[in-house]
Parts: C-alpha cells; structure tokens; sequence
C-alpha cells in the first residue's frame, strides 16, 4: 500500500514537473551573444533556439528547416535588429507572425555608438572625449529617435566574407557577399554612417537586456517569473565580475596598441577605456583596396602597433599582408565567440576572451 502510494506521488511530481515545462515559452534568438544571455535567464527552465549558427554570418544567412521553424514555434524572439540583420526582419514577420519580438538595439537605457570612419581612428575616436565621460552619453536616450533607415540598417560586417570555417554547412557558402546586394543597396554605396550594431559587446548594455528578457518572459510564463527575475540577478552579477577581472586584465597589460581586422569591437573599447589604432576593413568587411593595405600598414609602423587581430571567419592572408615589414604580432580575436561552449555562462566568457586576446597579445608583444 505504502509502494503504491509513493509511485502515485512519484507519477503525480512527474506529471507536473512536465506540464510546467510544457508552460515555459518557447524562445528563439539571432546570434550567439544574444542566445547566451537569453539562456541565463532561462536557466533550469529551458532552452532557447539559435538562428545564425556559429561561424555564420548575421549579417546574410540561409536558415535550415529547423531554424526556421524555430521561429514559427516561437513565442519570443530576441534578436540585435535590422541593422544587423537586414534580412532576419522578413523572416520574423512572416515566421513569427504571433511572437513576441523584442528588437535588442531598440531598448532603451542602453548606450549607442555611431560607426566609426576612415583608416585609423585618432581622429574620430570619441570626437577627443574622456572614456568616462563618454561611457554612458546615450543611456536613457529615446532610442526611437535614431536613425534606422534603410541607409543605416544594414550596414554591418559579413562575418563570412572572406574564408568561412569549416564548421559552417556548405549551403551558406552562397553567401559570399563580395558584390552583392541587400534590400537594393549596394556595399560599395555605403556611407557606413549610423548606430553602430556591435551593442553587445557593451556588457552593461548586456546587464539591461537581461532585466528585458527577464520581464518579457516574466509576462509570457507568470508561474516562472521569479526565477526568471532571480536569473537575470545572477547573470548581472556575472557580468559585474568579468568586468573588474577584464579591467584588471587590460590594466596589467599596460600600454595597449592593436589593429582589428574590422571595426566590431567599439563598444568593447569604449566600456574598458582602450582604442583601436585602425581597421583593416570597416562595416561591411569587404576587401580592402591596395591604398588602403598601404595606409593600414603605415598605421601599424608609424605608431609601433603591437598586435593585429584577425577573425576565425576570414582570410588571415589580409592580416600577415598587412603586418608585413612591421614588429606587430598577429592574433585572432571574435565578437561572436566562435569557439565558446553555448549555454548560460556564454556571455562572460565571451567578455573575457575578448579581454585576455587584447591584453595577451599586445603585453607579449
């Protein structure tokens, strides 16, 4: 009688434990920043699905079946916005048509930064501002109020432009943009003016999104809301110590010059107070011209560059073309966190080895 009763007890547990599973949203996400900080706030409740796999491009993508119906089954989708994705916006419309869309860029309370032009970045850098007084220009801005154009929109960086790796299926090969055009606007048109989409290597625009996702999914799954509330907590926490351990990183490194194969790393110089010396390539990560190698390699030799930093998903052959004749080291640095374990704690650790790329390479040099 006792054994019958326990596996009653046990059956009736088992039962609600997955009817509330059940209840929890289901949630799909752009890239892999957003899809980690969207798994801490559902952590122990679910998962959230993945868009652009890692090692693809945001900015131009093919969805397999399963992605797309990831977002046909979604309740929430999280993603950065047009201006990373031009083409993501059509699919949502027409995919996930009954979801709640929660456009990452748009939230306010977080900071903006315009795209920065031109080879070397003295010059444009802050307009000659102090970091901190430039932290947080933009927090609590209508962020209504900037321009997301067309113009604007998508005028990101093909992270699969050049040589895509190998962990990327064979049909996003098409992909390569070189000449292509998005939405009628050709690349070489760009102007690469407008709000810099790179927002989440910001990590206090990343604590704000959490406080987002969190109440989102809070009003979505009110059974579940405190500890989707508790989660984000956490993750804020998270974030708060990488940030004093990558401060403490790069303040040990000392004097601090690099050269990135593309502008994608504003946001993350600007929160920790370093600069970019230049760019090989800017927004849309296209192939330099030879007056630009030239000038880019001027840039690491006049002032003494220690590092140039490559990305797993281009041609590395640009970095050592441009390193050529010069003392500067050459390294490979991702804003996606290409070879980072996908799951709650992706985000700090994407912070941080963007912080231990810069600091290494430039102190060793």
């Amino acid at each position: 009688m006792s054994f019958g009763k326990s596996l009653a007890s046990s059956l009736l547990a088992f039962t609600a434990a997955t009817a509330a599973h059940a209840d929890v949203p289901q949630v799909a996400t752009d890239i892999a920043p957003v899809h980690g900080l969207v798994a801490r706030v559902m952590d122990g409740l679910g998962e959230p699905e993945l868009v652009v796999q890692p090692g693809a491009s945001p900015h131009s993508y093919s969805m397999r079946p399963s992605e797309a119906r990831a977002l046909e089954q979604s309740d929430a989708v999280f993603w950065i916005g047009a201006e990373l994705e031009p083409w993501l916006e059509e699919s949502i419309g027409t995919l996930a048509s009954g979801a709640r869309v929660i456009e990452l860029l748009d939230v306010d309370g977080i900071s903006t930064l315009e795209f920065r032009e031109g080879v070397t970045f003295e010059a444009h850098d802050h307009g000659g501002e102090d970091h901190a007084d430039h932290d947080h220009g933009h927090e609590g801005e209508d962020h209504a109020g900037h321009d997301h154009s067309e113009e604007t929109a998508h005028e990101d960086h093909d992270y699969g432009h050049a040589e895509e790796t190998s962990h990327e299926d064979e049909e996003h090969a098409e992909h390569d943009h070189e000449g292509e055009e998005h939405d009628g606007h050709d690349h070489a048109g760009h102007s690469h003016e407008g709000v810099d989409p790179h927002a989440w290597l910001d990590p206090e625009n990343a604590k704000v999104w959490l406080d987002v996702i969190a109440e989102e999914l809070a009003e979505l799954d009110p059974e579940n809301a405190e500890a989707y509330r508790e989660n984000a907590a956490t993750g804020r926490e998270e974030i708060d110590a990488t940030m004093a351990e990558v401060e403490d990183t790069i303040s040990a490194a000392g004097e601090i010059s690099f050269v990135v194969f593309h502008d994608a790393y504003h946001y993350f110089e600007n929160r920790f107070g370093i600069s970019a010396a230049g760019a090989i390539s800017l927004s849309d990560a296209t192939d330099p011209s030879p007056a630009r190698v030239e000038e880019v390699r001027d840039t690491i030799r006049d002032l003494g560059v220690a590092c140039v930093f490559a990305e797993p998903q281009f041609d590395q052959k640009l970095v050592a073309t441009v390193s050529e004749g010069t003392d500067a080291q050459a390294a490979v640095i991702d804003p996606l966190g290409f070879e980072l374990d996908m799951g709650p704690g992706f985000y700090p650790a994407l912070v941080r080895s963007i912080g231990d790329s810069i600091a290494n390479c430039t102190s060793s040099s």
